[in-house]
């Protein structure tokens, strides 16, 4: 059996986090991704923190985390001959992607018109912060402005208070994923078309695209979602509340949940009101049924309250901190947590990729590469360079 993607060939021209967790998830799934890096330094995420330490030094965490599983090179594109060595490798490769400031491969004569010149199947990815068109195309970006200008910051907060930023780098994360997406359906085009193609991702389209049932208040009632903690603006009750040894759970309930939830916590005037019977009632009073839910909460441990609720089928969860999640006895069953072996650090711990086949092999968990570990193979091998023309070029600074 084989993996999904194998015998796929992607040039990843991307640095930081947003396209290089794209590739991962391809090189994961069985593609062959060859990572071009500065030489010298490499991904600037090569010295970004945390840090894992081991027998052999430190490596950067984050470099590691969405890296896994490529084959690192190291190309100076200042330099004509390594332009030639990335042209010679796009000539040969299924997929390009790069994040490069707009205008920047043009200059370099790596644009898309120039590589699908000598590769008309190429499917060439740029992901850039506002796109490669529009009034903001020549601004920078990083994650947390375009959650900012996206939207996201300002629907995510405590009732009343200001604009919080999530505990993750969203925007970055669910890009990479719109990157992954563009990349396959471009590849199932070129299966019927036999032609390549250029995909323009714009990080802050990607933001404003996933605001769903939040731009559908503003479209259906012309009203702007108030935040709201972890309350749902269009569903009561769907929040987290504070149990009696102050640790919190999540419910989140239906019509269907609502006369059970109300037996579990004993709150049997809710229950008898029939006005609370639907979510439209239980909205219109948020107040009362919330303060309710709260007090009924405050006098039950966690496990307690949440074995109540799984036992009368109301779907609710305990908010674990993140090393609780990583230990989670059903996280650790499904296989969330793996190992891979690297050179300097020994045995490390990853997140794979969370999908499972039946008809392919799974994703296989990689280890991240050293920098420019794989240089002298992939021009020997994708380019028939010998020894010398290789050690040349390094010489000569291109490589």
């Amino acid at each position: 059996m084989t993996r999904p993607l194998d015998g796929l060939v992607v040039l990843d021209l991307s640095r930081v986090l947003a396209c290089p967790f794209a590739t991962m998830l391809l090189a994961e799934m069985g593609a062959e991704v060859i990572k071009v890096e500065q030489p010298g330094s490499g991904d600037e995420t090569r010295s970004f923190e945390p840090f894992a330490e081991g027998p052999g030094g430190s490596v950067s965490g984050y470099y590691m985390a969405v890296n896994r599983a490529k084959r690192s090179i190291t190309v100076n594109l200042r330099h004509a001959e390594g332009r030639q060595v990335i042209r010679d490798l796009a000539a040969q490769a299924d997929v390009l992607v790069e994040n490069f400031p707009v205008g920047t491969l043009a200059r370099r004569g790596l644009d898309w018109p120039a590589l699908a010149a000598v590769n008309p199947r190429l499917v060439y990815v740029s992901c850039t912060g506002f796109g490669q068109s529009g009034p903001y195309a020549g601004r920078k970006g990083y994650d947390t402005v375009f959650q900012a200008m996206g939207g996201l910051m300002g629907l995510t907060g405590e009732r009343g208070g200001g604009p919080v930023k999530p505990g993750l780098p969203v925007a970055d994360i669910s890009s990479g994923l719109w990157v992954a997406i563009a990349i396959l359906a471009a590849l199932q085009g070129r299966e019927r078309t036999g032609k390549g193609g250029h995909v323009d991702v714009s990080m802050l389209d990607a933001q404003v695209a996933q605001l769903t049932i939040a731009a559908a208040r503003v479209f259906a009632l012309g009203e702007v979602p108030p935040r709201l903690g972890t309350e749902h603006p269009g569903r009561v009750p769907s929040a987290s509340f504070r149990c009696a040894d102050g640790r919190w759970l999540h419910i989140t309930a239906s019509d269907q949940h609502w006369a059970p939830l109300c037996a579990a916590l004993e709150l049997g005037e809710l229950a008898a009101d029939p006005a609370l019977g639907s979510n439209a009632g239980r909205v219109a009073q948020r107040e009362r049924v919330m303060a309710a839910l709260s007090a009924a909460m405050a006098r039950l441990p966690r496990g307690e309250a949440f074995a109540r609720l799984d036992a009368a089928g109301v779907p609710a969860g305990p908010v674990l901190e993140l090393d609780e999640v990583l230990a989670d006895e059903h996280v650790q069953a499904r296989g969330m947590v793996r190992r891979f072996e690297h050179p300097t650090l020994g045995s490390f711990p990853a997140l794979p990729v969370p999908l499972r086949f039946a008809g392919w092999d799974d994703p296989a968990l990689g280890r991240p590469p050293l920098l420019g570990e794989h240089t002298d193979v992939v021009l020997r091998e994708r380019l028939g360079m010998d020894a010398a023309r290789i050690e040349a070029l390094r010489e000569d600074g291109a490589l």
